[in-house]
């Protein structure tokens, strides 16, 4: 390691979210109620622009949090406001929570947005933009995915399908252009402007049946559209594909993860793009560590690849307190550092870490 932080949380997490000012969100999943959202400062370390020497201070800080009566499943912080939303079960809807000002260590929730039917639906899978106002996308499934204004809780638009397959992820492309992925593989993409319009299907990767997926958004080149961006989809047995939407009848690449044995479920696939290290991506969710991928040499064939760097720092922990290791719950990279993530664990641990430059861009 070229550097690695830990914190140990109260209660293990799912989410983390980097946003304004290198702030760090997070919050509990527990199903007893009472579960925290923290607003953390990381290590200076990390919020400088370049090693200056050793840091007195090594541990992350908390600086204002709240309390959720649900698991938070997810949590996005609103672009440009003080605003974030959160969501998790029994039902679809969402949590709106206002981060308190300088002179307060307090977030509070300051409502909601129910979503219509959603009781006994799964919850709501979220993802947030502000480019022409404060806006959310929402939804547990292909029928009920819509955009929602936030602070007005306007219904901006709603997807016209008539599947009532899960969804296990979703993104904004940009302004107008949405990414949905089902939990069975399939991508849909879906136009703002063109509200009730069917939504126009990506074939599914070929995969052993009964699989789940979940995708990552990459960011597109500079001065290139956005559907140029990659988009990785992972299955819960280990299977890779990344696709490019501008060419969507063949995958772009595919490759095997090294993964001790497909998860049994899906419950914490996570798969991301480094967003500045380019044709690097993370998978975590099948045990204890995070791998590290440089996806550029991949071709269609579907081979095992080989991770230029495992993260194994969870799975030496103490355990969650069942008796079973430490599982990697979510991870996320940091926005400007190319080789930081932030990764958390059921047993409540929270790692930041910077793997020694090796060859090759990576």
């Amino acid at each position: 390691y070229e550097d690695l932080h830990t914190f140990e949380l109260q209660a293990p997490t799912r989410v983390i979210e980097w946003a304004r000012g290198n702030r760090v969100y997070v919050a509990g999943y527990g199903l007893s109620g009472g579960n925290e959202i923290l607003q953390l400062l990381p290590p200076p370390a990390l919020q400088v622009k370049e090693t200056q020497g050793l840091c007195p201070e090594r541990d992350f800080k908390v600086e204002c949090g709240g309390f959720s009566n649900r698991p938070v499943y997810s949590l996005k912080h609103v672009p440009d406001t003080s605003l974030l939303v959160t969501s998790g079960p029994p039902d679809s809807s969402l949590q709106v929570w206002q981060v308190s000002a300088e002179d307060s260590d307090v977030i509070k929730s300051v409502g909601a947005i129910p979503t219509e039917n959603g009781t006994g639906q799964p919850w709501a899978k979220i993802a947030t933009i502000s480019a022409r106002a404060p806006w959310v996308l929402h939804g547990s499934r292909l029928n009920s995915v819509q955009i929602t204004e936030v602070e007005s809780r306007k219904n901006i638009y709603m997807a016209g399908s008539r599947s009532s397959e899960e969804l296990s992820g979703l993104a904004f492309l940009d302004c107008n252009t949405l990414l949905l992925c089902c939990a069975e593989g399939q991508l849909c993409l879906a136009d703002v402007r063109r509200p009730q319009s069917p939504l126009e299907a990506v074939s599914v990767p070929s995969a052993p049946c009964g699989e789940r997926w979940c995708m990552g958004v990459g960011r597109a080149p500079q001065g290139s559209d956005s559907s140029s961006q990659p988009v990785a989809r992972l299955s819960s047995g280990g299977h890779l594909t990344l696709t490019d939407l501008r060419k969507t009848s063949e995958p772009l690449a595919s490759a095997k993860c090294r993964v001790p044995s497909p998860s049994s479920g899906a419950e914490f696939l996570c798969v991301s793009w480094a967003p500045a290290l380019e044709g690097c991506l993370a998978v975590s969710g099948f045990d204890g560590t995070v791998h590290v991928y440089e996806a550029q040499s991949w071709d269609s064939s579907g081979r095992e690849a080989e991770p230029i760097f495992v993260h194994k720092g969870h799975a030496l922990g103490g355990g969650d307190g069942s008796g079973s290791p430490p599982l990697v719950t979510v991870h996320t990279w940091h926005p400007q550092k190319p080789r930081t993530l932030l990764s958390a664990a059921s047993d409540g641990s929270l790692h930041v870490w910077d793997w020694v430059r090796s060859c090759g861009k990576c």
